[in-house]
């Protein structure tokens, strides 16, 4: 997905530029999902690359001669080349790589492999680069990131969460700073006075929740002003315009890092920006809608569909509910909104769990979220669920949220000028990558060979024997001085195990949604002989373990996952922990029958029928099949969630459209 790239002096936030966002036509879209199925899995042909690898090498001919001031003039020299000729010309852009290459160099003491120097022009054509967990796509985005910074062009380097955002630039910035490039940060402590300033940098590392948001209160604050003209005439007319208020100077260019995570999971979920609304009134309501719930009965008044994770009111359970609230409040008095209230209400009980779906931390209810296992600050459901969730829990019940603006991550990475990603996980979801936001991907060979040992799945019959399994696993590898990684699915599973290994006297340290503030400190201590870390997602993607010496002797880093997660990407993820830059590891997966989702009636039905037989090497093939079964139903469910929110939100734009309003 590309796009002419202008240039803007730093700081400018006159104009707002991004690509205009037209919602396909239903030909267009059936064609391009199949064109996009057809090609996007072929390997992309790397002789290009290798080729431009070769050029780069010419390039850094006489740059070791030059002093720091030299580099950095060299830098200056190279800026006026690049916005003649632009960011496509091979010739050009090999030239800023060597620069970056020995700028890394000295101020970090790391040289670009090749392996990476590729990745790096992948993600300059607006590519996926798809790198192998291990192989330093932090240094990678550098590259690109640089190279367009040279060439005047606005770049977002976009991370799938505040660590890792933090880290990178922390890590990244010398090299730019060599450059004489400035480097911004925006995370969800940056105060909302001081983002206009970061966001003006020619480089800023964020995560994609801010910078979507950011650009959604710029779109508040235009209310509808879009055009560059008309900013460019209130700037004019107006000593205080509404451009002074921008925290963006526009979509140009972005490098998504753990792209698959950011642009297909996280697209399930859209983004709203809302006001406080209701108060003493509204709560009482849905205490009453809480209260009222529990007179209902499950098949003869709603019934659970936990497939669909809805709940259904019957007649008779219209009829029920009318009878209850005939006395009540005049907020009961409308049939649709006293329904909804408690198909809400039985909605919180059957189907969201603490230290799963959410934490409450000092009396708060924060969302834990299922992708990354991270909490998700400053974010609450809507139509009253948050609140529900505070009654259950008996804490302070916040406010109700009224919708002010509305938007999904597929339509806003659409709007960049030039969109890039990189991942180690993108074989799965290449069609999807096509399909929504027309991005190829490449392969890009490893730059050592890979030496992870992959051990057989096992599976339990049921979950006491699955935790004894998992401890065993635990202290055998322990006893021999090698660190251990275990993966769980939640935090309520992350504790459990964490009660387990305490009980079995093997030590241990706990990493979960509950103990993101200290996640660096717990990470820097992972690798360490003996080590043991019971994580949750959190440990799954951007986690860099550092291994002590004497560990690759004794075969590296082990990794346990516990439980398929919802894609194999994430399984993928957590088992790249080990084995990286071509280092000893090895990985086990740990399963047991009774993981089988509750929405896939019959896989369980398959699953207890398996049970007697799981112990023979065909049963326990068995099992292993459904498990896999299993996670490939829960792909397909949630690729259908992030196709309705697509469709939703192309519909509201339509709608929004034609009334003459934006977002």
């Amino acid at each position: 997905m590309t796009g002419s790239m202008a240039l803007f002096r730093p700081g400018d936030h006159a104009a707002r530029v991004e690509l205009v966002d037209r919602p396909a036509g239903g030909l267009e879209r059936f064609f391009g999902a199949a064109f996009g199925r057809l090609t996007s899995p072929v390997a992309s042909r790397l002789a290009p690359y290798r080729r431009f690898v070769a050029r780069v090498h010419e390039a850094e001919a006489g740059l070791s001669e030059l002093d720091d001031g030299g580099l950095k003039h060299r830098a200056l020299e190279l800026r006026l080349e690049l916005r003649r000729h632009g960011i496509d010309s091979d010739a050009h852009v090999a030239q800023a790589f060597a620069l970056v290459r020995e700028a890394a160099g000295r101020s970090l003491g790391m040289r670009h492999f090749d392996s990476q120097i590729m990745g790096g022009r992948v993600l300059l054509a607006g590519k996926v680069a798809e790198m192998a967990t291990g192989e330093g796509k932090t240094l990678t985005a550098t590259l690109a990131a640089a190279t367009a910074a040279i060439a005047g062009i606005p770049t977002h380097v976009i991370t799938a969460n505040d660590y890792l955002a933090v880290r990178d630039c922390e890590e990244m910035s010398p090299v730019y700073t060599m450059l004489g490039l400035s480097v911004g940060i925006v995370s969800k402590d940056t105060p909302q006075d001081a983002r206009r300033a970061e966001y003006g940098r020619d480089i800023t590392y964020c995560t994609n929740a801010d910078i979507a948001f950011d650009y959604l209160r710029d779109t508040i604050t235009l209310d509808g002003a879009y055009g560059n003209v008309a900013l460019q005439a209130e700037h004019l007319h107006e000593h205080t315009s509404r451009k002074h208020r921008l925290n963006l100077r526009g979509l140009h260019f972005a490098i998504v890092d753990e792209a698959d995570s950011v642009l297909i999971d996280d697209a399930r979920t859209p983004l709203i920006i809302s006001a406080n609304r209701g108060g003493e009134a509204e709560e009482q309501f849905l205490r009453e809608a809480w209260q009222l719930a529990a007179e209902l009965d499950a098949d003869s008044h709603y019934l659970v569909d936990r497939q669909l994770k809805s709940v259904v009111l019957l007649d008779a359970g219209s009829e029920r509910l009318n009878e209850l609230s005939a006395q009540m409040g005049p907020l009961w008095v409308g049939r649709i909104r006293r329904e909804e209230a408690i198909r809400q209400a039985l909605a919180v009980r059957y189907f969201y769990t603490r230290d799963q779906h959410y934490v409450v931390v000092d009396d708060k209810v924060q969302i834990v979220d299922e992708n990354t296992g991270r909490i998700l600050p400053d974010r609450s459901w809507e139509r009253g669920l948050h609140q529900l969730i505070e009654i259950k829990e008996g804490v302070e019940v916040s406010r109700q949220r009224e919708t002010l603006a509305r938007l999904s991550y597929q339509r806003f990475f659409r709007r960049y000028l030039r969109l890039a990603g990189m991942t180690g996980t993108a074989r799965e979801v290449r069609p999807e990558l096509w399909d929504v936001y027309r991005l190829r991907s490449v392969s890009v060979p490893t730059h050592r060979p890979l030496r992870r040992e992959a051990r057989r799945t096992r599976v339990a019959a049921d979950d006491r024997a699955h935790r004894r399994m998992i401890v065993d696993a635990v202290r055998a590898v322990h006893e021999q001085g090698r660190p251990v990684l275990v993966g769980t699915a939640s935090v309520a599973a992350s504790e459990t195990l964490s009660d387990d290994l305490e009980r079995a006297g093997v030590p241990h340290q706990l990493l979960n949604a509950k103990q993101d503030l200290k996640e660096a400190e717990i990470v820097s201590r992972a690798g360490a002989g003996g080590a043991v870390t019971v994580a949750t997602q959190m440990a799954g993607r951007g986690t860099d373990i550092k291994l002590e010496e004497a560990i690759e002797a004794r075969g590296g880093l082990h990794v346990i996952l516990t439980q398929h997660y919802d894609a194999a990407r994430i399984d993928r993820q957590l088992a790249g922990r080990c084995a990286r830059m071509g280092d000893r590891g090895s990985t086990e997966t740990l399963l047991s029958l009774e993981h089988v989702d509750s929405r896939n009636v019959d896989l369980r039905w398959l699953a207890r029928s398996i049970v007697p037989f799981s112990g023979s090497p065909i049963g326990a093939a068995a099992a292993r099949a459904l498990l896999r079964l299993n996670q490939r139903r829960i792909e397909d469910h949630h690729a259908r969630v992030r196709r309705a929110v697509f469709r939703q939100d192309e519909r509201e734009r339509e709608l929004l459209a034609l009334s003459g309003r934006s977002e």
